[in-house]
Order: structure tokens, then sequence, then C-alpha cells
């Protein structure tokens, strides 16, 4: 199955566990992107002694997980792009919505 992850939050529990059920996805065999947009393009930055999201984000990457992040969102937080979250546009949520069977939000 191909899902499509979108994902908001910059909350280190919610984006863990997005990350967490991601990563999951990709071991069970599924094709998973991911769109970042809101305070979910942050998600590189969010630090927790218990929520590691970085750690889940650079799992699903090593494991050929797709990271999209919104280019007008990560420009209002004066970010950049990464290698991890190339800075991307809303064609591209678009299209990833049409490419997956299922989608999820968090």
């Amino acid at each position: 199955m191909k899902l499509g992850i979108i994902i908001q939050t910059n909350n280190p529990e919610q984006a863990w566990n997005a990350l967490r059920f991601a990563n999951t996805s990709l071991v069970r065999g599924h094709e998973v992107k991911i769109f970042l947009m809101s305070a979910g393009v942050e998600i590189e930055s969010i630090t927790h002694e218990k929520y590691n999201a970085r750690q889940q984000l650079e799992s699903f990457v090593q494991h050929n997980g797709t990271v999209l992040a919104c280019g007008t969102c990560i420009q209002a937080r004066k970010q950049g792009s990464s290698e991890i979250c190339p800075i991307s546009n809303m064609n591209d949520c678009v299209e990833m919505v049409e490419w997956a069977d299922r989608m999820v939000t968090f």
C-alpha cells in the first residue's frame, strides 16, 4: 500500500508518534511519503529527552522514506531546506495525495 502522511505539529510526542507510524509502515513493506507543513516543518529541530523525533526522522530517510516540506511554511519560519527536508510546494502535496492509497494526518 502507498501511504501519504501529513505532519503539521512540532509537539514532540505527536511528531515522534507520526514518525514511528511511518517507520512501522516501511518495515511492513508499504511505500511511505511524508509532507511537512505548518509547524511540522520544525520537525528536525524538535528536542525532547523521551520523544526523539529527529532519530525517528533519520531512520525513516535511511529506510528510503520520502520527506517533502512546505516551502512557504519553511520561509515563514526563516528556515532553509535541508538534506532530509527539501523545500517543496502545494503541487507536491497534491501529487502525494493523488499517489497515495491512504492518507494520515498528524
